[in-house]
Order: C-alpha cells, then sequence, then structure tokens
C-alpha cells in the first residue's frame, strides 16, 4: 500500500488546515488509518485513528474537540480536520494503514506516508 499524505501549509493560530491522504496499491477499505505528527528533535506521536469503516475514531487528548479523522473508501482516502490551531501544533503530519482494528502505537503501522508539514504561527 502506498499513502501520498497532502494538505499542509502555513496558518495562523486559531486558523484550519484540513489533511488528505490517498492510498494505493492495496484495499484501502480492509486497513484501520491513522495519523501521527513529529514535531523537530521529538518523537513521532499519535494523533487520531478511524477503524475500516470508519464507524470508530480515537483521538489523543491534546487533540481532542479540535481534529476530526474521516475517511472515504470509496476515494481510498483518508482526512484530518484539524481547527482551532496552537503553534504546538506544528510538526510533519503522517498518515498511516493498520491491519489491526485500530491503534494509537506506531509498531502497529504497516504502511506510512511521507509526510506533510503543518506550521502554525502565533
Amino acid at each position: 500500500v502506498q499513502l501520498q499524505a497532502s494538505g499542509g501549509g502555513l496558518v495562523q493560530a486559531g486558523g484550519s488546515l484540513r489533511l488528505s491522504c490517498a492510498a494505493s496499491g492495496g484495499t484501502f477499505s480492509t486497513y484501520s488509518m491513522g495519523w501521527f505528527h513529529q514535531a523537530p528533535g521529538k518523537e513521532r506521536e499519535f494523533v487520531a485513528a478511524t477503524t475500516r469503516s470508519g464507524s470508530y475514531s480515537y483521538y489523543a487528548d491534546s487533540v481532542k474537540g479540535r481534529f476530526t479523522i474521516s475517511r472515504d473508501n470509496a476515494k481510498n482516502s483518508v482526512f484530518l480536520r484539524m481547527a482551532s490551531l496552537k503553534p504546538e501544533d506544528t510538526a510533519v503530519y503522517y498518515c498511516a494503514a493498520s491491519s489491526r482494528l485500530w491503534s494509537s502505537s506506531l509498531t502497529d503501522y504497516d504502511y506510512w506516508g511521507q509526510g506533510t508539514q503543518v506550521t502554525v504561527s502565533s
């Protein structure tokens, strides 16, 4: 499975962005999907995940109420809507696919996209 993330950019604090991740080369609906981020000098961290059907979603405490993960299996895509952005959200954002029902652990993900940079200015 190949994953291509896009939609990052520079935004002011309080603004919004929508990240997209397009999948190819596999059966997208058989994978749960997650988003992770990695700030400079820090480890990659879980942001959000959704199950294969998109019926259930899970979030890191730091983004609950601000970020929304969704997917469109017909378009082989997963999205991350980010609102009320804060400077501490600045990071490279990665989408990933897992054969598990869902997971917040990096090691449970089998495929990774290349990342898209999100920069939030104060």
